[in-house]
């Protein structure tokens, strides 16, 4: 151990809060510098920070003399950067709750049903597969499960995601979120990760009980907090942030309810036996967006900010296990296998089903090139199946790298396939009998009939 490891460690409070404030000083550094560089290379500055993350790991800066990681990152800092990598994660997920929204879907038709449900369930059901199949080579000292059934539920939930923001950009930056490409892939985006979160939530309750009693338990708090979320907090959000409220037009209480309300939601999906991400996206999706948009719209946005200050944290968490170097043989072909399984069951879900549904060809591919994308979502899910003990560091490390490689070939496979002169082509050679994806204006949060529980971030 270097004696600046002993240093930190028997050095007290002081000590270990100087070391935090610097490791977050070269966080965000390192982050900017590998996010310029993505954006250079005409991809997602997201993609960068993931990247960033992985390189001030075991994987490149742990490869250089003198234990550079061990040195910058000493086991007396890493609780706190988790505590502040958590945090940041929930500020994150409030915003893909508060950003998703079911109005968007009306009058997409059957083909986004269609596309989201078949790559959902197809990745879902190779993933869970593959799992079984690699369950062999799994280390199981590092497992927390007995059998191979959580590491099959749990990869198939992970096989099944979409990184929605990455791919918001990615439409957005292309100019496409207003054709029907564009507004296909977001609302099936949307939905899948609906259903996505939905089965990782069961998928978590699985594995972490050991019989139906501590099942149906967890079962029973999370109908009872999803129903006090819909008919007492958003009921009471609405009171709160009304007009009349002589408080109303101080943007402070706007902000100290919304973070008071995600970190207390997130600390009761925990407190249920479910991940800290659940109660903050939950939050997120029931917080009335008419009466915060009118009074005090920046106080999302601020959250949005507090998330991206300190996700380098959680992407260079997420990289300190991530270790390259361990992967042998076996874990190339586990990485390969892996890779292989998700941009084909993701791609012939997503293609397939829009064909069927009237889609032109160039389009279902499109769609299926488009939906592939992972990024930051994939690592959320990944880091709750590391800290439930259901993948070793050997399949965690294959799957980031999955999440990595999706990610970084949506954006040339796009252009190779709608090249910037034949810009608006993949719309305009529809056949007669497309299904038309109209754009759904959004829907204020009073309007009868309309539930905006669920939005798309």
């Amino acid at each position: 151990m270097t004696p600046h490891i002993q240093a930190a460690s028997a050095g007290g409070g002081d000590g270990v809060a100087g070391i935090v404030l610097a490791d977050l000083g070269l966080l965000l550094v390192t982050a900017f510098v590998f996010a310029v560089l993505a954006k250079r290379l005409r991809q997602p500055a997201v993609l960068g920070e993931i990247v960033a993350g992985i390189a001030l790991g075991p994987s490149l800066l742990g490869l250089l003399p003198g234990h550079l990681t061990e040195v910058l990152f000493p086991p007396a800092a890493r609780p706190y950067l988790t505590v502040l990598s958590q945090l940041g994660l929930v500020l994150f997920m409030f915003g893909v709750g508060y950003e998703l929204r079911f109005s968007r879907l009306r009058g997409v038709g059957k083909q986004v049903l269609a596309v989201s449900f078949a790559s959902v369930a197809l990745p879902f059901a190779f993933g869970a597969g593959l799992a079984l199949l690699l369950y062999p080579w799994l280390d199981r000292h590092e497992l927390q499960v007995g059998g191979p059934l959580g590491p099959a539920l749990f990869l198939g939930a992970a096989m099944s995601i979409t990184a929605f923001p990455v791919l918001a950009r990615i439409v957005t930056e292309r100019g496409i979120q207003h054709s029907k490409l564009g507004t296909v892939a977001l609302a099936s985006a949307a939905v899948q990760d609906f259903l996505a979160w939905c089965v990782l939530a069961v998928v978590v309750a699985v594995v972490t009980v050991g019989g139906p009693g501590p099942l149906g338990r967890i079962a029973l708090g999370s109908a009872v907090f999803v129903l006090g979320l819909v008919y007492l907090v958003r009921p009471a959000l609405k009171w709160l942030l009304a007009p009349q409220r002589k408080w109303a037009g101080s943007k402070l209480a706007v902000h100290t309810v919304l973070l008071a309300g995600l970190l207390a939601c997130a600390w009761t999906t925990d407190l249920i036996g479910l991940h800290v991400v659940f109660g903050a996206f939950l939050f997120g999706a029931v917080v009335p967006r008419q009466p915060v948009a009118a009074r005090a719209p920046e106080v999302t946005a601020r959250i949005e900010q507090m998330s991206l200050l300190l996700l380098p944290v959680f992407f260079t968490v997420t990289g300190l296990s991530v270790d390259l170097g361990t992967l042998g043989m076996r874990g190339m072909v586990i990485v390969l296998a892996v890779i292989a399984v998700a941009c084909v069951s993701k791609f012939a879900g997503a293609a397939g089903a829009a064909r069927l549904t009237g889609a032109g060809g160039r389009r279902s591919v499109a769609l299926g090139i488009l939906l592939n994308t992972r990024g930051l979502t994939e690592l959320v899910i990944l880091n709750v199946g590391l800290s439930l003990g259901v993948l070793d560091t050997r399949l965690f490390t294959a799957m980031v790298i999955m999440a990595v490689v999706t990610t970084l070939m949506t954006g040339p496979l796009l252009s190779r396939l709608r090249p910037q002169r034949d810009r608006g082509a993949l719309d305009a050679a529809e056949p007669p009998d497309a299904v038309a994806v109209p754009a759904v204006p959004d829907v204020p949060d009073d309007a009868p009939d309309e539930e905006d529980t669920v939005r798309a971030a």
